[in-house]
């Protein structure tokens, strides 16, 4: 079962929180362009740069599997 990927944003009173699992990084990418659009949430473009700050962060960790062990 793939694992599930939490990002997160606490703005004053709102608690905004997505998950996701790997492969599906446009897709977020796209839901935080619709939050920035959407009027009636106080999520803005810095907003959308913290979480997605958050997905690369969650994309490096994922790649660092796949890189060599350096020899001790």
């Amino acid at each position: 079962m793939p694992e599930k990927k939490t990002l997160s944003l606490v703005k004053g009173q709102q608690h905004y929180c997505l998950r996701y699992e790997s492969g599906e990084e446009a897709t977020v990418l796209d839901a935080l362009v619709e939050m920035v659009n959407q009027r009636e949430l106080s999520f803005d473009w810095f907003d959308a740069a913290v979480m997605s700050h958050q997905l690369g962060q969650h994309l490096a960790k994922e790649l660092q599997a796949y890189l060599p062990k350096k020899a001790a």
